[in-house]
């Protein structure tokens, strides 16, 4: 019998707990160990929607990379949002499994399927010496691309390889070759990124203060999203369940969309 603890051991190893960053909650945070599973719900967050959607499907679990109880909470009630999704959870009976900032960092994670997905090669991790003093651990990654390009037709490469609704980008005038990705909000690391010597930094929710950092480093900046850069390691997740135990229904929200719409494109 396939348990929620099982599926939990089995993501602790591909994306250990004890990466996370600070105090990052991450983990089981909804549910009973001990449930049976069928049914699993990928999704990047757990929305109502998504729990909705979890529930009509009949699945007693939601994966997810952000998690539905961001930090220590005082209560559990209709009153705000993220009471009101762990009770519509615990409602549905309906277990879950968030893992955010360990599944940045762990190898195959969040950042390694990004910087496939834009097509890099020879990906390395950019060492980050405040989350390993041996310089192994970083949640950014680098890469080359095949064939070096401009910074505007690499700008439309990234949006249509990630399906963005748009994107954002800071030419500083270079070609782009050696490039380094941080899915989410990573725009702090860009010391990293320069040190790594990248010329191009993909990434989102970049700062205004980045921004004016990146143009003074030399390195081309693009925003490409908050959801973009992070939903792609979704179906990665469900592949991965899938193969781990046969006979498990896994299933990626079709519900849960980059909720930022854009006007005009690159």
């Amino acid at each position: 019998m396939i348990t929620v603890r099982g599926i939990y051991d089995y993501l602790n190893e591909i994306a250990p707990v004890d990466l996370r960053i600070g105090d990052d909650n991450v983990g089981l945070l909804v549910g009973r160990g001990s449930a049976p599973v069928t049914k699993v719900m990928v999704a990047l967050d757990i929305t109502p929607e998504v729990i909705g959607e979890a529930a009509s499907w009949e699945a007693e679990l939601i994966v997810s990379h952000h998690a539905v109880i961001p930090f220590r909470i005082s209560g559990v009630t209709d009153r705000d949002y993220t009471g009101e999704r762990v009770l519509m959870l615990i409602e549905n009976g309906i277990a879950a499994i968030c893992m955010h900032t360990n599944l940045d960092i762990a190898i195959g994670g969040v950042n390694d399927t990004l910087a496939s997905r834009i097509g890099l090669t020879n990906i390395e991790v950019i060492p980050d010496p405040s989350l390993s003093p041996k310089g192994d651990r970083g949640v950014c990654r680098m890469g080359t691309l095949p064939e070096p390009m401009e910074i505007e037709a690499f700008a439309l490469h990234v949006k249509r390889s990630l399906g963005g609704n748009g994107i954002k980008y800071l030419p500083a005038g270079r070609e782009v070759r050696k490039v380094a990705v941080g899915g989410g909000s990573c725009g702090s690391d860009i010391h990293l990124v320069a040190a790594a010597g990248c010329d191009t930094f993909v990434t989102s929710d970049i700062k205004h203060a980045h921004m004016l950092e990146a143009g003074w480093l030399g390195i081309n900046l693009l925003d490409a999203g908050h959801f973009p850069t992070e939903d792609v390691i979704c179906g990665v997740l469900a592949d991965s369940l899938r193969a781990r135990f046969p006979g498990l229904e896994v299933r990626k929200s079709e519900k849960l969309t980059d909720p930022m719409k854009y006007i005009g494109d690159v």
